[in-house]
């Protein structure tokens, strides 16, 4: 019988031979003991020296760990590390590119022999990233080191950012904006939290403000997928509210946005953006802003400019040697002042008039000043900055003192030519139709003009004499004119041409004519009882121009009643007036003075009065009728018509 001792015996041996059974059990128990031992004791921060290097390897910079490096085991362990730089391309003033506080991240380690390292969070404590554009456009962002594809892909889930701050500078574009990054509270437990922005600095010389919200950067992460963001932005007086989606945000490939964009001069847009377009009084438009490849586009847009209603569609491609702007836009209301700026003046300021501070303060000296013309010089880099194709059209034109009812203008610009064609407008019931060249490849600008006007209604062409409300005619007629200058008033005061008006039959106020002749027996009879009207026959003017001089090659105003025949000179360099208008009452009256009329003065300034010093000479009668006879040029545009006193020029009496 076995005793107590031997039971013992054989009891500590079935351990024993339960272990030589399973030695597999064995290792691992043991494997495991001493990987919890390790991880206990282990220092983490051996690890810095090997992550650093492979770091350094695949972008040829230094990433440092200055404080611990720690891992908190677990079924997600998470990595932590402190002091965290990562240095900047060697060409930059900025010695880091990046650097937090304190970094984590949580690592699924379950995926891993599939290929895959599944990051389900990232905390980013005060990181601090600073991006620029080096002096060749480079961005810091490139990366030297190796480009070998790794045998692991990443997977981001969520990302926490906490007193965040990201600086942008290109210094060949003045550019310097700082903005300041926080998560806000995500919408879902699993869902990546969105960001809020707020920043300012200056973009391309304007002080620059910033404020919005967008997805989690983690969203960047897929290019075919929208990117949202809801953010406002202004840069010196121009500001943009845009709200969409974005793809491949780093480069702006193509994005879908609605914008509203508000600013005090939509010149402003130049230095900003590069698209030169004419000075305006104040603007706010709301379209669809949105990129395909090369091409930007604004679309389906609608607001206002100063006082004018605009809508249409313009877009921009930047592929070309010189960006090309193309758009098509209509009004429907448009006020002719807000054109001011293709002619180099400025809009009305003033009453009910929109226009900016500074627009405001310069209208107020144009106004002050004696001069009339614009002169204002174009810009020759604007002219030559972009290529551009633009049609405008208005449905109706508000402007006071001209009667003008409605425009279509065609504008293109190609290598720093200029052309509009056509310009035409709606004038007093007829047409003006222009072609307007202006080719600013030199120094100078060398402009040729051809314009034509037709069937333009003599009483709205007058629409502020009181005696020429009721007077009926058809004005038409045509300018030529090649010329160099800068500025409207340097071009029209070096002009070389020729302008020419006629009207065909009519009628027109007797006391108008009877007081252009002096006759005071007619005028009294007609201020005490009834004004009637007499018949046109014809009228014309025509001009000969040379040097911004014009000088007249016959002038006359031919009605049944009295004859008018002028001669002299406008000067549009000096913006001067010298006319002689020589009336020829038909009728034989005591009291008829039959004084020269005198038109002189300054275009701002013009003055007309009887010549009374000339009354008696008789070099003033001395008219024939070939002096009165219309240039064959302008022959077309007179209707004579048939009868015996329908003729132009007729007897007057002596």
């Amino acid at each position: 019988m076995s005793g107590p001792h031997e039971r013992w015996r054989h009891a500590a041996r079935r351990p024993l031979a339960h272990a030589r059974a399973h030695p597999v059990l064995t290792v691992l128990a043991i494997a495991l003991l001493a990987v919890l031992v390790l991880c206990l004791l282990w220092d983490w921060n051996w690890f810095k020296g090997p992550l650093e290097r492979q770091v350094a390897s695949a972008t040829g910079r230094t990433l440092r760990i200055d404080g611990n490096l720690d891992v908190d085991l677990g079924w997600t362990p998470t990595v932590s590390a402190e002091g965290v730089a990562f240095s900047n391309a060697d060409w930059s003033e900025e010695p880091r590119m990046a650097r937090a506080e304190r970094v984590e991240l949580d690592i699924d380690p379950w995926h891993i022999l599939a290929g895959t390292v599944r990051i389900p969070a990232i905390r980013l404590q005060a990181p601090v990233v600073h991006l620029e554009t080096g002096p060749d456009g480079t961005g810091n962002w490139t990366f030297d080191g190796d480009d070998a594809p790794g045998r692991f892909t990443f997977e981001f889930r969520r990302v926490e950012v906490g007193h965040g701050r990201l600086r942008y500078l290109d210094g060949n574009a003045d550019t310097d904006i700082v903005a300041r990054i926080d998560t806000l509270p995500a919408p879902g437990a699993e869902a990546a939290p969105p960001v809020q922005v707020s920043g300012e600095g200056r973009w391309k010389g304007n002080a620059f403000t910033l404020e919005g919200r967008a997805d989690s950067p983690l969203a960047l992460r897929d290019r075919e997928q929208p990117y949202h963001i809801d953010a406002k932005a202004r840069a010196g007086a121009t500001s943009a509210h845009a709200t969409g989606t974005l793809l491949d945000p780093f480069r702006l490939t193509g994005f879908q946005l609605r914008m509203r964009l508000q600013g005090q001069d939509l010149a402003d847009l130049y230095p900003l953006i590069g698209i030169a377009l004419p000075e305006t009084p104040p603007y706010t438009l709301d379209g669809r802003f949105s990129r395909d490849g090369n091409t930007w586009r604004y679309e389906d847009f609608e607001g206002t400019v100063g006082d004018s209603d605009l809508a249409g569609d313009a877009r921009v491609e930047t592929d070309r040697e010189r960006p090309f702007f193309e758009a098509d836009l209509q009004s429907q209301r448009l006020d002719f002042d807000d054109l001011a700026g293709f002619v180099g003046a400025k809009p009305q300021a003033g009453g009910d008039e929109t226009a900016n501070a500074e627009q405001a303060r310069q209208a107020a000296q144009q106004a002050a000043s004696s001069r009339l013309l614009p002169d204002e010089p174009y810009r020759l880099d604007k002219l030559r900055a972009m290529d551009a194709n633009v049609r405008l059209r208005a449905a109706r034109i508000n402007a006071p003192r001209l009667p003008l009812d409605d425009m279509d203008a065609h504008l293109q610009l190609e290598d720093g030519v200029l052309r509009l064609d056509p310009l035409d407008f709606g004038v007093a019931g007829g047409t003006l139709r222009s072609t307007v060249e202006m080719d600013a490849r030199e120094d100078t600008i060398r402009t040729r003009a051809d314009i034509n006007a037709a069937g333009l209604d003599l009483s709205s062409l007058l629409p502020t004499v009181e005696l020429a409300q009721n007077a009926v005619g058809r004005v038409g007629g045509r300018v030529t004119l090649a010329t160099t200058g800068n500025s409207i008033a340097d071009m029209l005061g070096n002009g070389n041409g020729e302008v020419g008006v006629a009207m065909g039959r009519g009628s027109i106020s007797n006391l108008l004519m009877e007081m252009a002749g002096i006759d005071l027996a007619e005028i009294i009879k007609f201020k005490l009882t009834e004004d009637r009207m007499i018949p046109v026959r014809c009228a014309f003017g025509d001009f000969a121009v040379e040097d911004g001089v014009m000088t007249t090659r016959s002038f006359a105003f031919d009605t049944t009643d009295t004859l008018l025949v002028g001669e002299g000179q406008i000067d549009l360099g000096e913006e001067r007036l010298d006319m002689t208008i020589r009336p020829r009452p038909k009728d034989r009256s005591l009291l008829s003075l039959r004084a020269p009329l005198q038109l002189d003065g300054s275009f701002k300034s013009p003055s007309i009065r009887p010549d009374l010093g000339a009354l008696g000479l008789r070099g003033a009668v001395a008219l024939t009728l070939a002096t009165i006879t219309p240039p064959a040029a302008l022959l077309a545009t007179i209707e004579t018509g048939p009868g015996e006193d329908s003729g132009c020029g007729g007897q007057y009496a002596e």
